[in-house]
């Protein structure tokens, strides 16, 4: 055994440094393929699980509904529009604080692509109509459509029409108890309100009054 020396290769070595030689060239060549920046081996297939995914663009959102006119906003309309008449923006002041006297109603009068806005100036003392409105929109704007200013009058949307109520009074009627009543029905057509129909009522001059005559003095 002692024949063999430092460098001979016993039974089987080489076999084994064949394949170390092999192993060591397809190391070599996985490296030069899979590990260089600007090779096209596995990693060209995607990022590994524990890779970060970087982020895309971000979807756009749903662009949010444009909101509706507060009652200030309302209030600051009808003071603007120079369709309205000078003194029932005169009598368009606050009651309490910031607290106008309007009633205000959004919904689709005139078939538009946004609510229609009806108003109802009224005084704050008895809560009697001095104009009513409606506003459309138009041109990425509202527009004064429609107005009545013969108090005591109101508007209000009923099923999609236009409904107006104007009081009548006779000389000596009170203001809570008006003689008559004319109730007109507008529908939109095209680019105005057309009437529809008109009903008048007129009221019993019994009610609210008890008959009894006033005692005279002796």
């Amino acid at each position: 055994m002692r024949g063999l020396g430092t460098g001979a290769i016993r039974p089987g070595g080489a076999h084994k440094a064949v394949m170390a030689a092999v192993a060591a060239i397809a190391a070599l060549g996985l490296c030069l393929t899979g590990c260089s920046t600007g090779g096209t081996g596995a990693r060209d297939e995607g990022p590994a699980a524990s890779d970060p995914v970087v982020a895309g663009a971000a979807k756009p959102s749903a662009s949010p509904a444009k909101k509706e006119p507060t009652r200030l906003d309302v209030v600051k309309m009808v003071k603007d529009d120079p369709k309205v008449a000078k003194t029932v923006k005169e009598d368009l002041k606050p009651c309490v604080a910031d607290e106008y006297p309007v009633d205000v109603s959004y919904g689709n009068v005139t078939g538009g692509t946004a609510n229609d806005i009806v108003v109802n100036v009224m005084t704050c003392s008895d809560a009697v109509g001095l104009g009513s409105y409606v506003y459309r929109m138009e041109n990425h704007r509202y527009e004064n459509v429609f107005q009545s200013e013969e108090p005591p009058v109101y508007a209000e949307i009923d099923r999609g029409d236009l409904v107006v109520t104007q009081q009548m009074y006779e000389k000596g009627d009170p203001v809570s108890y008006p003689s008559s009543e004319e109730v007109i029905t507008y529908r939109w057509s095209a680019s105005h309100f057309g009437v529809v129909s008109s009903t008048r009522n007129v009221y019993s001059n019994a009610v609210g009054n008890s008959g009894t005559p006033a005692p005279t003095g002796n």
